[in-house]
């Protein structure tokens, strides 16, 4: 599944020219042309990225990034801003509130992809070969071993992927097609509800410790890991 992208930028050409360029990279651009627009965007599954245009009708990309970074749920998103503004002043005040790259229009799309580029390696969760732990569940990459308070746990290779995939991706829902993509790969054909049998098998393998309850099932959409 290819990454989403909201952009949210007022000017119809320029969006339509970013939409035109994310598709190119093979990312899935959402538009946004408003404020409000923008907000109705935030919806699960969330966008991977916000391109974010400084001055909005509706209100400012100052307040939008402000409230995408207050929420939990969303708080997550990196969010790269587009603007004519070149000032240090309106920069440094785009990443207070929480910005994670600045860009000054005109750009050119060579120069966005690398900026996305960057933001996407800074903000990756974790790094592959790192040790996880949420609740009590650890997961250690390296020596391929599952512990749930301290027990040892055993479970398949597609069921190590699949927690290994979750534990860095927390509080995200994906659907069935996506995590087929990110766990199984692209080029391996096999059927949605493939993945409903390795959740299930999941579940009981960590079960033990209540931690099958961090495997949320999001009616209609997908899958969830998380605590809350």
């Amino acid at each position: 599944m290819a990454r989403k992208i909201l952009i949210v930028e007022d000017e119809a050409p320029i969006r339509e020219m970013l939409s035109f360029v994310m598709e190119q990279h093979g990312y899935q651009p959402v538009e946004a042309a408003n404020f409000e627009h923008a907000l109705q965007q935030i919806t699960e599954p969330y966008p991977d990225m916000i391109l974010l245009d400084w001055m909005l009708p509706g209100g400012s990309g100052i307040q939008f990034a402000k409230q995408i970074k207050s929420q939990d749920h969303t708080k997550h998103i990196p969010i790269i801003m587009l603007t004519a503004r070149g000032e240090e002043e309106d920069k440094i005040k785009g990443l207070e509130v929480g910005a994670d790259d600045y860009i000054t229009k005109p750009f050119s799309p060579k120069e966005l992809m690398a900026r996305m580029r960057a933001v996407f390696r800074r903000v990756s969760p974790t790094s592959l070969d790192e040790p996880l732990e949420i609740e009590g569940l650890k997961l250690d990459p390296v020596s391929h071993r599952i512990t749930a308070n301290d027990d040892s746990v055993d479970m398949g290779p597609t069921e190590f992927r699949l927690l290994h995939f979750f534990m860095t991706h927390p509080e995200r829902v994906y659907s069935r097609e996506q995590l087929l993509d990110h766990v199984w790969g692209t080029n391996v054909y096999v059927e949605d509800r493939t993945v409903d049998v390795h959740i299930r098998r999941l579940r009981q393998a960590v079960a033990n410790h209540g931690h099958d309850r961090l495997i949320q099932t999001v009616r209609g959409v997908g899958y969830r890991f998380s605590a809350r």
